[in-house]
């Protein structure tokens, strides 16, 4: 195991034991007013999952995936360490910012809030915007076809499906207040709107 390997089980034990294991332990099953779900969001929630988390255990402690493996200069994996590392930041602040108002699922509960403070008042969906950095950072730290870029090859299809059910249902939820807000901010980035 080298020190990139290393690197990405220390962000991944960060995010799972300081992020978001508390919130999963902090989230109260509330009434649902609205719950969004497609028969295929199972398969590409379970398939993001096993590249983002599993694949790359395959990867740094066995040889089942060395076929796929490639070669990068440090300065690269460098670069994806700061990725990572601003990812790893993210999901905390996207999460501390959400409060009570987070959710596993793609669901309205009985008294959510719009959440526009914090970094929500810079993107629209940091978590999302979290993960798109992770994706960006595992083929830099897991020099691994497989490992590395499945959870990006995974992920955006997923992103994809569902974002447009995500803000319609958030729309029809928050009327006016969400349209106001998805004026003010982009997506996925905190560049200022024009």
């Amino acid at each position: 195991m080298g020190i990139f390997d290393a690197l990405w089980i220390i962000g991944l034990l960060i995010y799972q034991i300081g992020i978001y294991i508390p919130r999963v332990r902090a989230y109260k099953v509330k009434k649902r007013v609205t719950l969004v779900a497609l028969p295929g969001d199972i398969f590409l929630e379970l398939s993001t999952w096993v590249f983002w988390q599993l694949a790359p255990f395959f990867y740094i402690f066995g040889e089942l995936l060395s076929f796929a493996d490639y070669n990068l200069p440090n300065w690269a994996s460098w670069i994806g360490v700061l990725i990572f590392g601003a990812s790893i930041w993210l999901y905390g602040r996207a999460y501390a910012d959400l409060g009570t108002n987070w959710s596993a699922r793609m669901e309205i509960l009985t008294e959510q809030s719009l959440v526009t403070n914090g970094v929500y008042a810079y993107i629209r969906h940091p978590v999302y915007a979290a993960m798109f950095l992770w994706a960006i950072a595992q083929p830099l730290l897991l020099h691994n076809w497989i490992a590395g870029f499945g959870l990006l090859a995974l992920f955006t299809p997923l992103y994809l499906t569902r974002m447009p059910r995500e803000e319609k249902m958030l729309t029809e939820h928050f009327g006016e207040a969400y349209q106001s807000y998805m004026q003010k901010t982009n997506r996925l980035t905190p560049f200022p709107r024009r």
